[in-house]
């Protein structure tokens, strides 16, 4: 019973710990490597911006009472680089699946937030 439990717990959390091993680097690397040339915006204080506000919605996500919140930035911020990408022309099925990848990863870990609550 108890391995069923870590069992369940583990996988639970593997398709987060999958996402914030993206999210994280794609992070740091807009923060360390701010200079940038081929990115829509050259300003490396967006860049440095863009890489803190990646890093703060990437910790709300993994923490459980401000998933909604996390996983709302983290899917919004996706969808615009999804909407960049094809602007660019550049391919963007991998964005739209990490869209859709971080919503479901919230979906597994609290299933009742998308939920609608039930009046009796």
């Amino acid at each position: 019973m108890k391995m069923n439990k870590i069992l369940r717990i583990l996988l639970m959390w593997l398709p987060s710990v999958i996402i914030t091993l993206f999210y994280i680097p794609n992070a740091l690397d807009k923060m360390l490597n701010s200079n940038q040339t081929d990115k829509i915006v050259t300003n490396s204080s967006i860049m440095i911006a863009t890489g803190i506000f990646l890093l703060v919605s990437t910790a709300m996500f993994l923490y459980k009472k401000t998933i909604l919140i996390g996983t709302s930035l983290l899917a919004l911020y996706m969808t615009f680089i999804v909407f960049i990408h094809m602007y660019k022309g550049k391919p963007y099925e991998v964005a739209i699946l990490l869209v859709m990848a971080t919503i479901f990863a919230s979906y597994i870990r609290k299933p009742q937030l998308f939920h609608p609550k039930q009046e009796v």
